[in-house]
C-alpha cells in the first residue's frame, strides 16, 4: 500500500533516525524514553512495546504522546494518540518489519503489542529557529 507523501517523509525520517524519543505522561511526570521500532500496516504507522512496561501503561491512560528525533541537519518532533492494535496480525507485520525485535518478543508471547498513530502533527525543524515545515495526517 503506497503511503500518502507526508506520512513517507515521516516514515522515512524515523527509519534513518533508527532512534527516536516517545514522550508519555506518568501521573504529573514527563517520562520519555528511546524507541526504534517504527512500521507501516494497512496504511498507519505503528510502534512496539511490551505489555509488561510502565509506558504501556502510560500510553493506555493517556493516549496523546510526543516524539522527537535528529538527523538530516535538523530534527522532528511529533505529536500524535496512540491506539493499541490487539490483532496478531498487525503484532505480526511490526516484528516482521523490525526483525531485531524477535529476540525478545513473539506475536504470540501475551507480552508484545503494537499501537498505530493517529491525529498526527509532524514538525520538521532545520537549524536553530524552533519552528518549521509542519505536515499533519
Amino acid at each position: 500500500m503506497e503511503m500518502p507523501a507526508g506520512m513517507q517523509r515521516v516514515y522515512d525520517y524515523l527509519k534513518k533516525s533508527h532512534v527516536f524519543y516517545i514522550a508519555t505522561y506518568d501521573g504529573m511526570q514527563a517520562r520519555v524514553r528511546p524507541f526504534g521500532a517504527i512500521a507501516v500496516f494497512e496504511g498507519r504507522m505503528y510502534t512496539q512495546t511490551g505489555k509488561i512496561k510502565n509506558v504501556y501503561r502510560q500510553m493506555k491512560e493517556f493516549p496523546r504522546i510526543e516524539m522527537c528525533t535528529m538527523g538530516e541537519g535538523g530534527w522532528l518532533r511529533i505529536e500524535a494518540d496512540v491506539v493499541e492494535d490487539d490483532r496478531r496480525e498487525a503484532r505480526t507485520a511490526v516484528l516482521d518489519q523490525c526483525p531485531s525485535l524477535r529476540n525478545m518478543y513473539s506475536e504470540d508471547d501475551g507480552n508484545c503489542t503494537v499501537f498505530y498513530f493517529k491525529n498526527i502533527k509532524a514538525t520538521f525543524v532545520q537549524g536553530s529557529k524552533g519552528t518549521g515545515e509542519i505536515i499533519e495526517f
